[in-house]
């Protein structure tokens, strides 16, 4: 049953949204100052009370244009993202479960737990690191995106909620500039086609309108043997201004099927500290993947324990229908109201293969319980198999609802006070997240190969413990962990303040945001049930004789809330007309969400308030700079950051505090037909409590590398424009345990356009262009040295190349 405060939250964020509707008359100076997104603009709109220009404001925001994504050959939002300072972006899964994290800030588990990724100013989902249902994975980037703004700590504590280490922003054209765009990109060393388009204009007098989206499909950047990447998206908005404002209204459908890129076999010898990183035998690291056309189908038991039969094509598959309004209107008396208004029906799918164990084709039979393997598949069926070989979980998880409704209503006025001009803004946030979800996830064995690699049966002399390479319904080498419904609701509403006085020179600004809510509903593990006929044909197979089931019998409550206060206090001085230092302290917090399933849930459905909240304290003093040609912005920043998680591959919980400092660094040069963008970050992030693991105490953060960097150097000459994207990083650890390095890379991404004429452009670009290796995650903290090691982990893809004409129009 719904309660009160969801009904009451729900009615404001419909009644508001009704409101915006209706169609007051609005500021059209204003509506061209915060939603002219279109083309290149100084303002910036994302963790600010009202567009600012960057010297102006205390807080480090960065913008990336439409042309600037284009050049980084970017194959996913992720690869967008990682050109934005300050942001570490670990874009190896995909098109979609990416590890995001912002500067200093850690990825412990997976997703984005200390950011939010916002389109249009509000979230894609509550949590950005919802199992196997990260943000990124609801996102994808195309030529409706006017540009990208991100935030890194400040007042994306007090402007947002579960986001205190900053927000990352995708705004939409809406319509301002008439024209529209018409591509066609083919991979050439790789199948995928895609195609895009956008228009956007007048639509009537007062009215303007932008409609775009895009259709891909294809195997992908990776060998899987089959159309991999299938689907696409549509959006479209419709604006009215008036004299005082304007009323924007839109509509998004994604439905996308994508290949989730897991850790896979590699290759490991030297040492933990001087390690060599290759393919393993028969899979390569740059193009390959465990993904197979010989195993397509995981049959096993639905969410209600019945018969089903997952198509592992599905890969990612979110399915999402959003509505959003936004709603600016200049009152009397000097106030604006702005109201922002998102509702998304979204569900899907994430399919998947994960290598558990890794081994010869006889320690993999031995640990099967058998004596030998025997290839149950394609070539060679029912020979004996002797090279190396995997045990595989499926990750196969049915999103059967991520339903969420997000409303941010804002009241601003300025007065003149004291001589100075006094601005206050005045917020209510509401929001609503479903989570509901069934892990259905089962265990087969694999040869190691990426090259459609077979299904195997482990046999015990003659005896076939498998069936068709299923080992078992479960995962009994991880004690059947990963068998598991939740149904969930989380409801959130915050109030907040925003107060900022400018004398002169001078700005000062304080914010102040008061989180309260509740998280409803139940969840359900797992037992075993013996003898159990799962496909229904009569016999009771090797893997039917225990089959893991939900325990619907022994559902559990979830019933907790949770309160909370942050903060942010800035000052920024403009020294000049190109110049200006500021300096911030903020206070935030995440409330944990699904994660939290694993164990920490009391009987009676509470949850500790040290589980249910984990903040953030940051501190930051920067310098900034713009002229002829040439910004500079410098900040300073130090963070504390408490984490408590859990995760599932290595079924561990984490509760731990963390402290970073560092120097991030954004430039830009401009001079004729050369400019140049880029940026850098350093931190120094160390463990500074760990009750359950005190031996990592003053140990660095597991991928945390001193330096990650990106320049991106672009060069006109006649009709083209070329230049290139380098995207960097210094080693750091696989693990907390601080064993086994990941080697320093620089990924190289090429590109050039031709103007073929006015209108028509052909054009190049190179991911990866020099095919490095570059590790982003492992499973294994350490190897043995001086031997060859199967490690499991995820590798940037290896070299591919796209050709794109488009026409404007």
């Amino acid at each position: 049953m719904m309660s009160t405060l969801h009904r009451q939250r729900m009615g404001l964020m419909v009644g508001v949204s009704v409101v915006s509707l209706i169609g007051f008359p609005v500021s059209a100076a204003y509506a061209q100052a915060a939603a002219n997104t279109d083309g290149v603009t100084e303002v910036v709109v994302t963790g600010v009370a009202k567009g600012t220009n960057k010297l102006n404001t205390s807080t480090s925001v960065s913008s990336l244009q439409v042309d600037e994504i284009q050049k980084f050959a970017p194959r996913s939002a992720a690869e967008v993202f990682r050109n934005v300072p300050g942001i570490r972006s670990e874009s190896t899964g995909g098109e979609g479960n990416a590890n995001i994290a912002v500067r200093g800030l850690p990825v412990a588990a997976g997703g984005a737990k200390f950011l939010q990724i916002h389109e249009d100013g509000l979230p894609v989902l509550e949590f950005g690191d919802i199992a196997f249902a990260n943000a990124d994975i609801f996102l994808r980037t195309d030529l409706n995106i006017a540009r990208v703004e991100a935030i890194r700590g400040g007042t994306a504590s007090t402007l947002a909620s579960n986001s205190p280490g900053g927000i990352i922003n995708i705004l939409s054209k809406t319509g301002t500039t008439e024209g529209g765009t018409l591509a066609v990109t083919q991979g050439l060393d790789f199948g995928q086609t895609r195609g895009d388009f956008e228009y956007g204009g007048k639509l009537a007098e007062g009215w303007r309108f932008h409609v775009g989206g895009f259709y891909r499909s294809g195997e992908g950047p990776r060998e899987t043997g089959y159309t991999a990447n299938k689907g696409g998206q549509i959006k479209a908005n419709a604006t009215r201004d008036f004299s005082n404002g304007y009323v924007t209204v839109g509509l998004k459908y994604l439905n996308d099927k994508a290949a989730g890129y897991l850790p896979m076999p590699m290759q490991v010898t030297g040492t933990n500290g001087d390690p060599n990183w290759s393919s393993a035998p028969g899979l390569n690291i740059r193009s390959g993947s465990i993904l197979s056309k010989n195993m397509l189908a995981d049959k096993g038991l639905d969410g209600q324990n019945r018969y089903h039969v997952t198509d592992m094509r599905n890969g990612m598959h979110p399915d999402s229908l959003v509505f959003n309004t936004e709603l600016n209107v200049d009152l009397a008396g000097g106030w604006t109201i702005n109201d922002k208004f998102r509702v998304a029906r979204t569900k899907g799918d994430f399919a998947s293969l994960f290598p558990a164990e890794v081994g010869t084709a006889s320690a993999i039979a031995t640990s099967a319980g058998g004596t030998s393997l025997v290839v149950a598949n394609g070539s060679g069926v029912g020979s004996a198999y002797t090279g190396l070989a995997m045990r595989v979980h499926t990750f196969n998880v049915i999103l059967n609802n991520l339903d969420n409704a997000t409303n941010d209503l804002r009241l601003m006025n300025s007065f003149d006070v004291a001589g100075s001009k006094l601005n206050l803004t005045m917020g209510l946030y509401n929001s609503t997240q479903t989570i509901n979800m069934d892990w259905v996830w089962n265990t087969y064995l694999m040869e190691l190969s990426g090259d459609n690699a077979r299904l195997l049966n482990a046999y015990n002399g003659t005896t076939n413990l498998s069936q068709d390479g299923l080992l078992a319904y479960g995962q009994p080498l991880w004690g059947n962990c990963c068998t598991r419904h939740y149904d969930t609701k989380y409801d959130i509403a915050a109030p907040y303040a925003i107060v900022s006085a400018a004398w002169d020179k001078l700005t000062l600004e304080a914010s102040l945001r008061y989180d309260h809510g509740t998280a409803k509903g139940s969840y359900a593990g797992n037992t075993q049930r013996a003898n159990f006929d799962v496909n229904g044909d009569g016999v009771i197979s090797g893997p039917e004789q225990s089959v893991t089931v939900i325990d619907y019998a022994n559902s559990k409550p979830v019933d907790y809330s949770w309160n909370y206060l942050s903060y942010s206090l800035g000052a920024n001085y403009r020294l000049d007309e190109s110049l200006s230092v500021f300096a911030r302290a903020s206070s935030g917090a995440r409330v944990n969400a699904d994660r939290l399933l694993f164990g920490k849930v009391n009987a009676d459905g509470s949850v500790s308030r040290e589980d249910a909240i984990d903040f953030v304290k940051q501190y930051e003093a920067g310098i900034k700079y713009r002229a002829n040609g040439i910004g500079l912005y410098v900040t300073a920043f130090k963070a504390e950051t408490e984490e408590q998680n859990y995760e599932a591959t290595t079924q561990r919980f984490i509760d731990r505090l963390y402290e970073a400092k560092g120097v991030e660094l954004e430039a830009s040069y401009r001079r004729g037909r050369f400019s140049v963008n880029g940026g850098a970050t350093y931190t120094d992030a160390k463990i500074v409590r760990d009750p359950l693991n005190p031996t990592q105490v003053g140990n660095t953060p597991r991928r945390q590398a001193k330096w990650v960097y990106q320049l991106t150097p672009t060069y006109k000459i006649g009709k083209a424009d070329l230049g290139a994207n380098f995207v960097g990083t210094t080693k750091a650890y696989t693990s907390d345990d601080n064993q086994l390095v990941m080697p320093a890379y620089v990924q190289t991404n090429l590109f050039v356009d031709y103007a073929l004429t006015d209108k028509l452009s052909l054009s190049l670009n190179v991911n990866n262009a020099f095919d490095v290796v570059g590790i982003t995650e492992a499973e294994e903290g350490s190897i043995t040295n001086n031997a060859v090691n199967y490690i499991r982990a995820r590798a940037i893809n290896g070299r591919t190349s796209t050709a794109t004409l488009k026409y404007k129009f």
